[in-house]
């Protein structure tokens, strides 16, 4: 057989193995994005939307997968759980009252807890992306309760808003207080604010 025979021998294998290659890619591309929907349902399309590119997004939600695996997140002891749903109650019925005061302490009641179950508290998008992993449906429950102090805090808000904000807390503030991330598909309590 002559040599050019041989060169297109190794030429076809090697285009094959690349066709091979890149459906074996395409695939495993196809399945870490269906996984990343389904667990991170809205949150995917918020932080696609976010970045602009699909991939920069499936890259920045499995960093915050890594990032959460090296937290040491932990249920609360049963004194713990009960102490701070007495506290939720105390701030709920002063909603009445003081509005704005219970958005403030339900906004630093859910903080605290997330201190105690081993999140990091710092900073507010890094608790954010965290709570995303364990809760993607209430993350954005977070996130409007948390705007909605922050515009409290810049201004007087009418008591509509802050019922809104006091809600949103208790949807994530009941998520924290579960022992399990699988009650996370379950449909949050509102208050009765």
């Amino acid at each position: 057989m002559p040599v050019w025979s041989w060169f297109f021998i190794a030429a076809g294998a090697l285009i094959a193995l690349t066709l091979i290659l890149a459906a074996v890619l395409a695939a495993k591309s196809r399945r870490r994005t269906r996984r990343l929907k389904e667990h991170f349902g809205p949150e995917y399309e918020r932080v696609v939307d976010d970045t602009g590119d699909r991939r920069a997004a499936e890259n920045e939600l499995v960093a915050r997968e890594r990032n959460r695996e090296q937290l040491d997140v932990v249920p609360l002891s049963p004194e713990a759980h009960h102490r701070y749903a007495q506290q939720w109650l105390e701030v709920q019925r002063s909603f009445v009252d003081e509005p704005s005061e219970a958005v403030g302490f339900a906004d630093r009641l859910v903080t605290e807890v997330m201190r105690e179950r081993g999140y990091p508290v710092n900073d507010f998008d890094q608790r954010a992306a965290d709570i995303s992993v364990d809760h993607p449906e209430t993350v954005e429950h977070y996130r409007a309760a948390h705007t909605l102090y922050l515009a409290q805090e810049k201004a007087d808000i009418d008591t509509e808003a802050q019922r809104q904000a006091f809600v949103h807390y208790r949807a994530l503030f009941d998520q924290l207080l579960a022992t399990e991330p699988a009650i996370e598909n379950q449909t949050p309590k509102e208050a009765t604010a």
